[in-house]
């Protein structure tokens, strides 16, 4: 779901904890390592989120949080605050191109370049698709 996060700020808050959790404590970002990145390289978006996007005359920044039960990314859009908020059911991460990662939910998808100077980027991608396969209910194939 998209969400602008400019306006009746608590209320929204209560929103996506409902979906994607609340944010992890203390104790568990030390042992991620992190759970947040800001300032990552939009290179291109969907339909929906690119209307919103090109009311920026700069080049495109967002951020990624990541939840016990999905993540977050956040970008500007002139002077108001937008979050795509996808749980892990709904998230599809693909990598395209070898500097360029694709976040797909529903009919949103947003791309985010990570160039080979920003190591950080690629590492915290990875982390996002390691808790998500370990969080991911057991199939049957794992039963058996």
């Amino acid at each position: 779901m998209l969400l602008n996060l400019s306006h009746d700020l608590a209320k929204k808050q209560e929103e996506i904890s409902t979906h994607v959790g609340k944010p992890f404590d203390l104790e568990e970002r030390k042992k991620l390592e992190g759970t947040s990145l800001t300032e990552i390289p939009v290179s291109a978006a969907s339909i929906d989120l690119y209307n919103l996007m090109i009311l920026n005359e700069s080049q495109v920044f967002c951020s990624i949080e990541m939840r016990p039960k999905g993540v977050i990314i956040s970008f500007k859009a002139n002077t108001d605050m937008f979050s795509l908020v996808i749980p892990f059911y709904k998230l599809k991460i693909y990598k395209g191109r070898a500097q360029e990662y694709s976040f797909y939910k529903d009919h949103y998808f947003i791309k985010v370049w990570a160039g080979e100077e920003k190591p950080e980027i690629h590492a915290f991608i990875k982390k996002i698709k390691n808790y998500q396969a370990d969080s991911a209910h057991p199939r049957i194939e794992d039963m058996l």
